[in-house]
């Protein structure tokens, strides 16, 4: 059984989509075993207690830069005994002492579909109102490995949702989270957990 650890930084919905599948018995052969937050006093927080998951708060502004900080990251992690994980609405770029040390074992998931809107600066609502400036006819999210650069690393699953005449970008990320991200992000989950990625040249394949 793998150990999960999530990495959050604010309200927690993909985090919620996890603890749900995890119940419902959607994730094979991994369990949370640790939230870590950024921030303290975020609603993620509550939702792991609900959920019975120890959470550990690691506060980004007691640290004067992101390497000390992703240290400080990286040394919990490796106490924790992470398998993979799981950054869900994490607002830090964690330093290549982490995502060296756990290669191919951090996930992400992106609003959008790599290569489009993504990379430094894209993230929350930004990403959703570069689209609709763009006048895309369809969004979506990407579940993702880590690497050293944003937004960069191997995708292991998208999906996609038309994008509407009236959208704005609100009613955008909405229909984004409910019908990809919190459908995709536990699949994927799942699949790590079940040693179904296959990585081959910097690119990642499910095992069928």
């Amino acid at each position: 059984m793998k150990n999960i650890c999530v990495l959050v930084s604010g309200g927690g919905t993909n985090l919620q989509a996890l603890i749900d599948a995890q119940a419902h018995g959607e994730i094979k052969g991994g369990k949370i075993t640790c939230v870590i937050s950024s921030k303290e006093g975020v609603y993620a927080l509550e939702r792991a207690k609900n959920a019975g998951i120890p959470s550990v708060v690691i506060k980004r502004k007691d640290y004067a830069d992101s390497v000390s900080y992703s240290m400080a990251i990286k040394d919990e992690l490796d106490k924790q005994s992470a398998d993979l994980v799981v950054l869900a609405g994490f607002m830090t770029i964690l330093d290549e002492c982490v995502t060296k040390a756990y290669e191919y074992r951090i996930i992400n998931v992106h609003p959008a579909l790599i290569p489009s809107f993504c990379g430094e600066g894209f993230y929350g609502l930004k990403v959703h109102e570069k689209a609709l400036e763009y006048g895309v006819k369809v969004s979506g999210a990407t579940i993702h490995f880590v690497n050293e650069k944003a937004d960069a690393g191997a995708i292991i699953l998208q999906g996609t949702v038309d994008v509407e005449n009236d959208d704005t970008p609100e009613t955008l990320q909405r229909r984004i989270m409910e019908n990809v991200e919190w459908k995709l992000l536990p699949k994927a989950v799942s699949l790590f957990c079940e040693n179904r990625i296959t990585i081959k040249n910097s690119k990642a394949y499910i095992d069928v």
